[in-house]
């Protein structure tokens, strides 16, 4: 008979390896498959042993399929008398498209009648339909013009093995990917010898300790199943069956004997989950270690050890880069601690983390999982570059070990910048502030530090409460420096950062910019427009939502005695620009000593900080006016947050440019206007191709200046940092400005003396 066992793309020789092992014959390696040939006793043991194996599946025929009629005919032509009892229900599970059948439920559907039209045509009674929980499931894989018809003899997949996880925990790496990290971690051949040890560096570790301990232990992977899809087959050998299954009980009795010289280590980033229960009375248990704060208690339990370091890192593609650069440097500490003979085995669908982990002597391995690409390396740790790791010994008692060893400097740089700039912060009375500001040239990132909000309680809005929060803004590197480097010392700087700063990795987001024509595209840039109406979306935000409800992933910080809304995980900027924090002070004190009746105009009012401030300030009425939509939903929740609702605040949604024009037609007049553009945007909503602000600030800063009142001025403030303004042009139209830019810079930004210029402008 013909079979094959399908499994994910990329595992395909490490399933030909195991099926080879258990004796069977005429392999042949496909794309997400292997065939071979063999009797029911082969298929059987395929299902009972095989690790690997997703499904095994038993060829009845190869049928023309260019067509639905094609289809038809040749499920019609097989013997489906033979093959299912009336008395038993089936499905059918369709797999691939061609040009005439493109959609898997019509193909499974034209399968079942042809199914039961033979069955009904030879007086053999109708077998009913279960698509839940089948007897038999019948297999339909389309080609170009053929098809493969078959019965799925696992039921339900192979890789569903073990106990469930606990409710609501992490899920664990699953079966099939964690029996192969440990094939090619070479642990069949490990766990033969006595008192050997398997260190699983994983945030859940369940399903690897599992594949182990079996393995260890000689146990088939299937003999705890309770179901099966061959039981409803009439083909079914049921004394075969327990013959097999006899065999491998007593060879897992023999098996047992060996477990309890077996070492079992378990650590991960953060508290570990106890997991399920896994049958390790015979053996020494698993000993759980956090990396954060078990680290002494580790080396005492694995000093020296020669072990398989198995490290599942499946899960930080949706962690971020911190996680990623935090548990590398962990993972080279680790590996300071075990035997430089032991091995190390590792899956990811980073490519950072593959990168990192892959050079020319080891093994090599790509896989899908899911959607995504993984990497499976393997390699000795004594061999490998990435484990001559520098050890960077930090004030507080804690070790890094980082890959390049003049990472040292900025670790003593964040350290000393982290002393003074909390300490002036706790004088100042400020909670967000920048802590580094590219102080090396070789370590171009700026770190921002986010203190939550002490004035509201973030969980009564929604939010999660978790906090403090730091973002990193890398630079991008000079040309000639080579990508890994560049990648190198941001990872070091990211494993440093916590240690130094208090602050959790989870907390830690990394932002990459770019320089741009405009300097830099801020907020109103198209893409975080857009990246904001998809972080909308995805928050289920409507017209009808309670404004001062916490949007996801959204968090509350303080600033000058209120509270704003941050997001960091929305485009490059968190909703507050700290380096305006200054500027948002003079609004206050400049709105508390204007004329009654005090009206304030924010234009490009992004999130609506200024205006807080405005209102803070004793402005009686305020207009908040920008493009965006989603900004200002955004500026409504931070106002109403901080008690300033009515009818008195108004928020329009405008192209600025032409609004400004318009109002100056208007009997509206301000008394103080806020004025904040981007250096430059692009978007689809404006009225014109673009707005460039070196080119457009003549006209935009005229049009303003006729809507103040009498007396009355405007703070322009912009980061574009080569603005000149054409003091001649703007002179001609009787509009004057007072450049007040360093007095604005905060003490945090000092470094910077161009994070923006900001003016006093009045029309005389």
């Amino acid at each position: 008979m013909e079979f094959f066992a399908t499994c994910p793309a990329g595992l395909e020789r490490l399933l030909t390896q195991e099926l080879r092992s258990l004796g069977l014959s005429q392999l042949r390696p496909l794309r997400g498959q292997v065939s071979f040939e063999g009797d029911l006793r082969d298929a059987y043991k395929a299902c009972l042993w095989s690790r690997l194996a997703s499904r095994v599946i038993a060829v009845l025929a190869h049928i023309p399929a260019d067509s639905s009629d094609a289809l038809y005919e040749g499920v019609s032509s097989i013997a489906w008398e033979d093959e299912i009892s009336p008395h038993k229900t089936f499905a059918v599970e369709a797999h691939g498209v061609n040009d005439n059948l493109r959609n898997t439920q019509f193909t499974a559907l034209r399968t079942k009648d042809a199914v039961l039209d033979r069955m009904r045509a030879h007086s053999c009674g109708r077998p009913q339909i279960d698509t839940a929980d089948p007897d038999v499931s019948l297999f339909v894989r389309l080609g170009r013009k053929r098809a493969v018809v078959g019965i799925d003899l696992a039921g339900e997949t192979l890789f569903r093995r073990g106990p469930d996880p606990p409710f609501g925990s992490k899920p664990s790496l699953r079966h099939d990917y964690a029996a192969a990290l440990l094939e090619v971690g070479g642990w069949y051949r490990r766990c033969r010898r006595e008192e050997e040890s398997i260190f699983v560096l994983s945030p859940r570790a369940d399903s690897l300790l599992f594949e182990a301990v079996e393995e260890a232990g000689d146990r088939a992977a299937g003999l705890g199943r309770q179901t099966w899809g061959f039981e409803g087959w009439l083909r079914h050998e049921a004394t075969l069956w327990d013959d097999l299954c006899e065999e491998a009980r007593r060879r897992a009795d023999v098996g047992a004997s060996h477990l309890p010289s077996l070492r079992l280590i378990a650590a991960g980033l953060h508290p570990m989950q106890e997991g399920v229960s896994i049958p390790f009375e015979a053996c020494q248990g698993v000993r759980r270690f956090d990396l954060t704060r078990d680290m002494d208690r580790l080396v005492a339990e694995a000093a020296g050890i020669d072990c398989l370091m198995a490290c599942d890192f499946s899960s930080l593609a949706q962690t971020g880069m911190a996680q990623e650069a935090d548990l590398l440097a962990y993972l080279r500490q680790a590996a300071q601690v075990v035997s430089p003979t032991s091995d190390f085995v590792a899956i990811s669908t980073s490519t950072t983390i593959n990168e990192e982990l892959s050079f020319d002597g080891t093994d090599r391995l790509e896989t899908l999982m899911g959607p995504s690409q993984a990497f499976i390396c393997h390699g000795s740790l004594q061999d490998h570059p990435f484990f001559l790791a520098a050890d960077i010994p930090l004030k507080g008692g804690r070790d890094v070990f980082v890959a390049l060893p003049q990472s040292e400097q900025f670790a003593r740089r964040l350290e000393k910048a982290w002393r003074l700039r909390r300490r002036w912060a706790q004088q100042e009375d400020i909670s967000c502030f920048r802590t580094y500001d590219a102080d090396l040239p070789d370590y171009a990132l700026a770190i921002d530090y986010y203190q939550p909000s002490q004035l509201l309680k973030e969980r009564d809005f929604g939010g999660n409460g978790t906090g403090p929060w730091v973002v990193v803004s890398e630079y991008a590197a000079p040309k000639e420096i080579k990508p890994s480097t560049a990648r190198r010392r941001l990872f070091d700087a990211l494993a440093i950062l916590p240690c130094v700063m208090g602050v959790d990795s989870r907390n830690t987001y990394v932002k990459q910019r770019m320089r741009s024509r405009g300097g830099s595209q801020y907020a109103h840039g198209k893409l975080q427009v857009k990246a904001a109406k998809r972080a909308q979306m995805d928050r289920g935000e409507s017209k009808g939502a309670d404004l001062a409800s916490l949007p996801g992933e959204a968090h509350l910080v303080d600033e000058g005695g209120l509270t704003f809304e941050v997001n960091f995980g929305c485009g490059l900027d968190t909703g507050l620009f700290l380096d305006t924090r200054n500027v948002r002070s003079l609004v206050r004190e400049h709105i508390k000593r204007a004329p009654d009746p005090k009206r304030f105009l924010n234009l490009f009012a992004y999130t609506g900080s200024a205006t807080c401030y405005a209102a803070d300030g004793g402005a009686k009425a305020t207009t908040t006016v920008d493009l965006s939509r989603p900004y200002l939903q955004w500026a409504r929740r931070n106002m109403r947050r901080n008690g300033f609702v009515g009818p008195q605040h108004s928020y329009v949604q405008a192209d600025i440019l032409p609004w400004a024009a318009q109002m100056r037609h208007s009997p509206n007049r301000w008394d103080l206007i806020y004025l904040d553009p981007p250096s430059f945007s692009n978007s689809s909503q404006m009225a014109s191709s673009s707005f460039d602000l070196q080119r457009d600030h003549v006209e935009l800063l005229i049009n303003v200046s006729r809507l103040l009142s009498p007396h009355a001025l405007c703070i322009f403030c912009c980061n574009l940092r080569k603005f000149k303004p054409d003091i001649a042009a703007l002179a001609k139209a009787d509009v004057s400005l007072e450049d007040i830019s360093d007095e604005t810079i905060p003490d945090d930004f000092k470094r910077n003396a161009r994070i923006h210029h900001c003016y006093l402008v009045r029309h005389s």
